[in-house]
């Protein structure tokens, strides 16, 4: 596939680093984006340890780790409050530490940056209006009126990812769980040294994020998928943790600016079969969308450009290197999406309680594993 123009769809963490990667081994990369502005919501983002490999990979590691705060253990707390565990978590590259918490605006710049100097070309407030698989190439027709002939087309535009709707138009998509999380970011207080994971049907972390910053994420059971409006988000979120231990409950008092909130309801789907149709390939969400209840989603989506990268460059044969990038990725990924779905269905009382604990402590195991 030497020389091959690639197009990108979608310019978040998986297009991204996608196109980091595909640059490094010197394929022609166009990166579309529909949102004018780039941007991303200001809340924090979990990258564990497989994700300080990757970055290491893909020689972003020095300004990744710098845009964030390291942490080397993960600690579980009962409902009241009591410590019962500090697991360690394996580090994966020498001198680095296990897991970095990071603002996603931060890694954003980073991985925006990196992208731009590659070389890659990033067209923004852009979509694929038409997408036309020739055998040969791919015709893509853009919204700006502009057209453009590639050689693959790469679908890495999220969980209701509009490439995937093309591909198999009678895959299921996302469902809802039943459960949605909240996120604010507080003031870090003193002492706090990994990452603090709160037990109980209200499910509560707090991950450092800077010297002076982490974020709070709050699971909370939403059966009806309500739509809560701006005004009056933080009060609400505050109400969700009134059941919470002091120490959080204490915390919950500094959450009071309501376009500080970000609530998502929590959504998963596992693409069955190929990711692939010809010229066309999807990865990340658009193919297995998690809860994020193992801090997994954007790694899986990073491990998934580097993998799909290396299978581009060592094949000449495009369903040869589409189908050995899935079967390189498919079963590590599912184990993420079911045992973070195990987790919240234990949450919402619709499955048996999982022990975050043992959880954690296998999740780190399986994805040590090389890619």
């Amino acid at each position: 596939m030497e020389n091959s123009r690639i197009l990108i769809i979608g310019g978040g963490i998986g297009g991204l680093t996608s196109a980091i990667a595909l640059r490094r081994t010197g394929f022609d990369v166009t990166v579309i984006e529909r949102d004018p502005k780039w941007s991303v919501y200001g809340v924090g983002i979990i990258q564990q340890s497989n994700v300080l490999r990757a970055m290491d990979h893909l020689g972003l590691l020095e300004e990744y780790v710098a845009a964030g705060a390291g942490f080397d253990a993960v600690e579980v707390f009962a409902p009241d409050g009591t410590k019962v565990a500090r697991v360690p978590s394996p580090r994966l590259v020498d001198g680095y530490p296990a897991n970095l918490g990071v603002a996603r605006p931060a890694l954003h710049k980073v991985l925006g940056d990196r992208t731009i100097a590659s070389g890659a070309s990033v067209r923004l407030g852009v979509t694929a209006t038409e997408i036309d698989d020739r055998g040969d190439r791919v015709d893509v027709s853009f919204s700006d009126g502009t057209q453009e002939t590639v050689d693959v087309v790469i679908g890495a535009d999220g969980v209701y990812s509009q490439t995937r709707a093309l591909l198999f138009p009678d895959a299921p998509g996302p469902h809802y769980t039943g459960q949605a999380v909240w996120r604010y970011n507080l003031p870090r207080p003193e002492g706090l040294d990994a990452l603090q994971a709160y037990n109980g049907p209200t499910g509560v972390g707090l991950v450092p994020i800077s010297p002076s910053l982490m974020y709070m994420f709050v699971t909370t059971a939403e059966p009806d998928n309500p739509r809560y409006p701006r005004e009056g988000l933080a009060a609400a979120m505050r109400a969700k943790l009134a059941g919470c231990s002091p120490a959080i409950q204490a915390l919950a008092e500094h959450i009071v600016d309501d376009g500080e909130v970000v609530y998502r309801p929590l959504e998963g789907m596992m693409l069955d079969g190929p990711w692939h149709k010809g010229r066309i390939v999807l990865l990340g969400d658009a193919v297995h969308a998690t809860t994020p209840h193992l801090g997994q989603g954007a790694g899986m989506a990073i491990e998934d450009s580097i993998v799909l990268a290396e299978e581009l460059a060592r094949h000449d044969d495009l369903d040869t290197a589409f189908n050995a990038y899935h079967d390189r990725r498919h079963d590590r990924c599912r184990y993420i999406v079911e045992k973070s779905l195990e987790i919240c269905m234990g949450q919402l009382g619709k499955g048996p309680p999982i022990d975050n604990h043992k959880a954690t402590a296998e999740m780190f195991a399986m994805v040590s594993k090389p890619l």
